[in-house]
């Protein structure tokens, strides 16, 4: 292995150690201060930015997860009359899903907290590294 790949190697590891602190750090921050769940949240994130109906297989696909994960909740949210669910008229396989007006106004509350906790989570670094991080990752994003 040459010293290049080892370095690049110990920069893999890095990065996932502090993807997994700040999602731990998250997970526990939504759990203690708003008593809620990432996956959750992550779930009403894409509702929120969608702002019309989705289909529930269009937002696992967002997502990345199962139909099966998705539905457990949005089971809970529509419980909570925080989402609803509308059958297709066209199509009655498929469900669309949405925030209701009190979901919207719940996610705002969330994802200002969410965003305070971001910010606290990468205090010790300025404007300047943020920019040139995210070039960097930008660019190893593109492969």
């Amino acid at each position: 292995m040459s010293e290049g790949s080892k370095r690049r190697l110990k920069l893999w590891i890095r990065l996932l150690g502090v993807t997994r602190r700040a999602e731990n750090d998250l997970r526990e921050y939504l759990r203690v201060t708003h008593d809620t769940t990432l996956p959750r949240f992550d779930v009403m994130a894409a509702l929120y930015r969608r702002r019309e109906a989705m289909t529930m297989s269009d937002l696992s696909r967002m997502l990345l997860v199962s139909n099966g994960n998705a539905t457990v909740v949005v089971d809970r949210l529509e419980s909570d009359g925080l989402a609803r669910r509308t059958p297709s008229d066209s199509d009655r396989r498929t469900v669309f899903v949405a925030l209701t007006p009190e979901g919207l106004a719940a996610f705002e509350s969330l994802a200002a907290g969410h965003e305070s906790e971001v910010a606290r989570i990468f205090a010790r670094l300025d404007d300047g590294d943020v920019d040139v991080m995210t070039e960097i990752l930008k660019r190893a994003e593109q492969g």
